[in-house]
């Protein structure tokens, strides 16, 4: 079976635990460009695009970040599957004409979600644990998008067409939680910080596993949406004969 090519647009701006989570997870041949350099595609001739995770914020007022969210939204106009995580599902959001804001609180740690069905979570529980990390939220979901996922933070996952956004971390494995956990001393401080790392073990995480097949769900989805164009193509062209 041929594989997918995806676009894999890395917006973390220290992106090697980003670029190993989503390899190990994605299966599918990934074109990497480095979003926060305004590296970017040229065309959208991908059978999906990934956008990842970013300590920065959709409404800050850095040059990289309109072009990333206008590529974002030609892509979807196309009919490219897309999904984003964390950062880059509120990217979608924003591309997709919804709104992001800022939250009056930091969600963080392990944490459990509920979804409300969708190919993208099947064989997911439909209450699970996954690790969270974001100050900001999906405030206004765009126009004909579907809520997903939500628990007491808010939004945690909405679709429009072939478009997903997960505001959680399914790609994250135990080091990259601690790490992330690590760096966010100077905001939250040294208690809650702590107290995030001492729940950062193998059980949880083991836990967090289980919505891990959103991203095979995903591949599948794509490859889908792929064949559909194949066959359409091909009636097209036996009118033409």
């Amino acid at each position: 079976m041929t594989r997918l090519r995806f676009a894999l647009l890395n917006a973390a701006h220290d992106g090697a635990d980003t670029r190993r989570n989503f390899r190990r997870e994605l299966d599918a041949d990934l074109a990497e460009f480095d979003a926060t350099d305004g590296h970017l595609p040229e065309h959208t001739d991908f059978d999906g695009v990934v956008i990842t995770g970013s300590r920065s914020s959709v409404y800050w007022d850095k040059p990289w970040i309109p072009p990333l969210i206008e590529y974002v939204a030609e892509a979807a106009a196309d009919g490219v599957p897309i999904l984003g995580v964390c950062y880059g599902h509120q990217v979608l959001a924003e591309a997709l004409g919804g709104r992001v804001a800022g939250m009056d609180d930091f969600e963080i740690g392990y944490n459990t979600v509920r979804h409300r069905g969708d190919e993208l979570f099947t064989d997911v529980p439909e209450e699970f644990t996954v690790f969270t990390t974001h100050g900001d939220t999906v405030v206004d979901l765009p126009p004909g998008a579907r809520l997903l996922a939500e628990n007491e933070y808010g939004v945690h996952a909405f679709r429009q067409g072939h478009c997903f956004g997960v505001q959680f971390h399914p790609e994250y494995d135990i080091e990259t939680a601690r790490n992330v956990t690590e760096g966010k001393r100077e905001r939250l401080g040294d208690a809650r910080v702590d107290d995030v790392l001492a729940g950062i073990d193998s059980a949880q995480y083991e836990a967090a596993c289980a919505v891990k097949s959103i991203f095979d769900n995903f591949v599948a989805y794509a490859r889908a949406v792929r064949a559909d164009e194949t066959d359409r193509h091909a009636v097209r062209a036996a009118g033409d004969d």
